[in-house]
């Protein structure tokens, strides 16, 4: 006999920042999802699709994995408004953990997890001892990992957050993540190629939300929804913010030091939402050019609060022998070293 389940606490560990409507739960972030232990024969999951889903655009859809055991048994992009998957289908019964995990960003669209269908039992995964946030941009997303060719553009289905240094990191430590990430925003401007200040792409006005997309939750548009920081605080937050500003300050000493000010406001705002976090504010992956302004800020706002309790580390840049992805981002292996840089250090503060 088989047996009905929604997305929520009571039956799934819910990962990273979601939204359940009454009927169903909403992902956006990279890296949100779901988590559960199975136990049983059968078990199948209803995913549903915002309206970019039956949209035209087929580089804005959204891509998801299915993971049993952690080994990714689905891997697809949502074109549709509901689309049952069989996760596992056995004639004998099986003990599994599922895992489902959306690849792309939340700008672009949305997924719904609407129900899921067993013969046998569910139960939410444990909660690892420690928690991160990351907070970033195109690089946390993992953006066009899956496209060696630096001379391509943008697509979710080139997206793999699972690949990129953010959840390589959390895996190598075996704590538990959130991330709040997009594509080409920044603190004081967007990514811009022509010197123009980009103020609709940046990170700070949607951080106390649940996310912004152009898609929605169920025609919900979560930038109007507050996020309730209450629901699990983080032992530590790194942030990886200037890359896309670096392209509007360039090398202008008058928008650096805006830049420096703006971000200072922020880690307030950081800090306001997460009173006991460690912070650690990092750079440097795709270009080194804003890494002394980072530890400027950090100064800057030690200097001014007296919260001691934040420190930076400057990444390496990438290198020509490890290739370039789509639009010149990093690829796996970049993404490898600097999880690797990462995840010592924060074994140090940890």
């Amino acid at each position: 006999m088989s047996v009905t389940y929604k997305a929520i606490t009571d039956n799934v560990k819910l990962v990273g920042r979601t939204y359940f409507d009454g009927e169903r739960l909403w992902c956006g972030l990279s890296g949100s999802g779901i988590s559960f232990r199975f136990k049983g024969t059968d078990c199948k999951i209803t995913i549903g699709g915002d309206e970019v889903a039956t949209g035209d655009s087929d580089k804005d859809k959204a891509r998801f994995a299915i993971l049993v055991n952690g080994d990714r048994v689905i891997d697809d992009i949502v074109s549709y408004e509901a689309k049952t998957y069989s996760v596992v289908s056995s004639e004998s019964e099986v003990s599994c953990v599922v895992t489902l995990i959306k690849l792309s960003e939340a700008a672009m669209s949305a997924l719904s997890v609407n129900e899921i269908t067993v013969c046998g039992e569910i139960a939410p995964v444990d909660n690892k001892a420690k928690f991160i946030e990351f907070i970033g941009d195109s690089i946390t997303c993992g953006y066009g990992v899956d496209d060696e060719d630096e001379n391509h553009n943008f697509s979710t289905s080139t997206e793999d957050v699972t690949k990129a240094y953010a959840y390589r990191t959390a895996k190598m430590l075996d704590v538990d993540y959130s991330m709040v990430s997009y594509s080409g925003y920044g603190i004081i401007s967007g990514y811009t190629g022509d010197g123009v200040r980009n103020e609709k792409e940046l990170v700070p006005p949607y951080y106390e939300n649940p996310a912004f997309t152009y898609g929605s939750f169920g025609g919900v548009k979560p930038h109007n929804l507050s996020w309730d920081f209450s629901i699990r605080q983080p032992d530590v937050i790194v942030i990886n913010l200037g890359t896309n500003d670096d392209s509007f300050c360039l090398e202008d000493e008058e928008k650096r030091t805006e830049y420096c000010e703006k971000y200072v406001d922020f880690l307030k705002v950081v800090r306001k939402n997460n009173p006991s976090a460690k912070i650690v504010c990092c750079l440097g992956i795709m270009t080194e050019r804003l890494c002394p302004y980072v530890e400027k800020v950090v100064a800057a706002y030690t200097g001014e609060t007296g919260d001691g309790n934040i420190s930076t580390l400057r990444f390496t840049e990438q290198l020509p022998e490890d290739g370039l992805a789509a639009n010149y981002h990093p690829t796996s292996r970049t993404h490898k070293k600097a999880a690797e840089k990462l995840a010592a250090y924060l074994k140090t503060i940890i």
